[in-house]
């Protein structure tokens, strides 16, 4: 079986990290949401895989290159206009062929596990499949109205109860979808939507199914989602030292996963779950709580405290520092005395919007520079090649290359 994965977005809502890469290659627990997708497919055995890009389509295809070193084969294909997922779909159509085999289409930026993708997979039955899962409030999903297994309409975002079942975005098809594809208007929003395509089958009598997962499926549709990503992989880690070296009165508690060429220092206090990269640089005496992942190359200072955060690749953070809650991007460095601040529950602007978010410290995009006492109020966002001077208080978010001074 063959699989179309969509990585062809940027991601606008998970600003301002995705200034710098696509979303598929933000990482949770220290690799691209990408590549834990194709490790969901590759064990269903679904090793045919092709990959639809378009935004720094360069960094993914250097990252993946033909897929052997992840154990399937990747072909890549570019959307040079992001206008909508049946598009991006058609675009796959000469690869797919116009056998009566049917594949799979997946999104590149959801969580998901190799039951999740088993599950459809098993479930599938029809001319086309929705993967359904359920949750709670579903009002910021397309869901789904059904009568048995039956799809009668997918609801766009309703504004009211609907109905507990919402649409993944991730569906079995068979190739006579790619007509229909064809025969799909523009919709209002200015894309050619899958969701309209399947109205179509349903209106003309085609079979459209769903089948219900229990298994993981999270889509990180805002840059704090992340957060809530990182400790349900992390939870599926076991503690695993590899070539990495622990020195006498350091103390490991739980599920910790350290990379080769990384130093523990004496007096540090880890609890995991917790993911160190290769080639790190921790203590003496940092304390890292659960729920963090460090990239590689990262060095941190003594007295520092981090706790369920994401630090990304080459960072630096010096003494006496604390995190919590937060992103930091790529080859960042932050001075000493720093602070996060955090809250429970706020309301943050995102393109125009204000979304609610879940206890947050702060996002720092990539290559940001942060002085000395300086403290960040919850919530706010550095844009990446940010300067902060030293005793500064961020009190507001920072575009692209801003200098507080």
């Amino acid at each position: 079986m063959k699989a179309i994965v969509l990585a062809a977005g940027e991601g606008r809502r998970c600003r301002p990290l995705t200034l710098t890469r696509s979303k598929v290659m933000l990482p949770v627990a220290n690799k691209p949401i990408l590549e834990h997708v194709i490790n969901a497919l590759a064990k269903n055995d679904v090793k045919d895989i092709v990959l639809i890009v378009g935004y720094e389509k360069e960094r993914i295809m250097d990252y993946f290159e033909d897929g052997i070193d992840f154990g399937v084969k990747i072909q890549y294909i570019e959307q040079k206009a992001q206008i909508g997922t049946a598009h991006a779909v058609l675009q796959a159509r000469r690869t797919i062929g116009e056998e009566d085999q049917a594949f799979l289409v997946v999104n590149g930026d959801n969580i998901i596990e190799a039951e999740t993708i088993s599950d459809l997979i098993k479930g599938s039955s029809g001319d086309a499949t929705v993967l359904a899962c359920k949750k709670e409030d579903a009002t910021g999903y397309g869901v789904i109205v059904a009568e048995g297994q039956n799809v009668r309409k997918i609801v766009e975002k309703p504004q009211s109860m609907v109905s507990h079942l919402i649409n993944t975005g991730t569906y079995l098809f068979k190739p006579q979808i790619f007509d229909v594809i064809e025969r799909t208007p523009l919709a209002p929003s200015g894309e050619y939507a899958i969701t309209d395509t399947l109205q179509i089958m349903i209106d003309e009598g085609m079979k459209v199914t769903m089948t219900t997962t229990f298994s993981d499926w999270l889509d990180a549709a805002y840059s704090w989602d992340l957060l809530k990503a990182n400790p349900i992989v992390l939870g599926e880690f076991e503690t695993d030292l590899k070539e990495g070296t622990v020195e006498e009165g350091a103390v490991i508690k739980g599920n910790v996963s350290i990379g080769a060429n990384t130093t523990i220092r004496s007096g540090c206090y880890i609890v995991g779950p917790v993911i160190i990269g290769d080639n790190c640089d921790i203590g003496p005496n940092v304390v890292i709580l659960p729920s963090t992942s460090i990239g590689n190359n990262v060095s941190i200072a003594s007295f520092t405290t981090i706790q369920n955060s994401i630090i990304m690749n080459d960072g630096r953070i010096s003494t006496h520092s604390m995190i919590s809650n937060s992103i930091i991007g790529s080859n960042t460095a932050i001075g000493s005395h720093f602070i996060t601040e955090e809250k429970e529950k706020m309301l943050i602007e995102v393109e125009g919007g204000l979304y609610s978010t879940d206890r947050l410290g702060t996002i720092i995009g990539d290559d940001a520079e942060i002085g000395s006492d300086v403290l960040v109020k919850a919530g706010m966002m550095i844009g990446p090649n940010c300067r902060v001077n030293s005793g500064k208080v961020v009190t507001e978010a920072l575009p692209v290359n801003s200098i507080v001074i």
